[in-house]
């Protein structure tokens, strides 16, 4: 009897670790969306990357095993506007021939007193490595879920648009995620 309870115990203490890992998630593409807010003589336009891929792992009672490795194709920005997409891609802003793509990479969670969730990281972007914090909102739906981020940049800390040619650029750019998980 104490073999078999000895033996349960041993079981269980090896599965633990198993179960403690947050899920991984595969994102749908199709149906995930990057986006960002910016402005141009205070008129506000909105834009879109149409290439990123993301690993995540997350599961929001398992915060210490989470985490969100993003990179971005900046080549593919999508603002509607042609002109301005050659502009934002060219030497002046992202210059993406020396740097194509940018890439953030979580270095922890917080769940602040409010009981909202925060992904603390690095964000690679323009040759400058600098900390970000996003927002997050995960909601599982089914098999899946979803998942919203939301931070807001100073595109100058990045060396983007900082010539005088950019001063009727909005200096924050609100950025958003919309990624669908199974």
């Amino acid at each position: 009897m104490t073999r078999i309870f000895l033996c349960t115990i041993l079981a269980l203490a090896l599965s633990a670790p198993l179960a403690a890992k947050a899920r991984g998630w595969k994102v749908v593409s199709d149906q995930s969306t990057l986006q960002f807010t910016a402005s141009y003589q205070d008129e506000p336009f909105t834009g879109q990357f149409r290439e990123f891929d993301a690993t995540i792992i997350y599961d929001p009672d398992k915060l210490a095993d989470a985490s969100f490795d993003v990179s971005v194709k900046l080549a593919s920005v999508d603002t509607q506007s042609r002109e301005r997409d050659q502009t934002l891609t060219g030497g002046d802003f992202f210059e993406t021939r020396k740097f194509p793509s940018a890439r953030f990479v979580t270095t922890g969670f917080e769940r602040r007193d409010d009981g909202s969730v925060y992904a603390n990281g690095s964000l690679d972007l323009h040759g400058v490595k600098r900390p970000v914090s996003l927002k997050v909102d995960f909601k599982p739906t089914g098999g899946g879920a979803t998942l919203d981020v939301h931070t807001t940049l100073k595109r100058l800390e990045f060396g983007l648009g900082s010539s005088d040619d950019w001063v009727d650029i909005g200096k924050d750019v609100p950025v958003h995620a919309h990624l669908v998980l199974h």
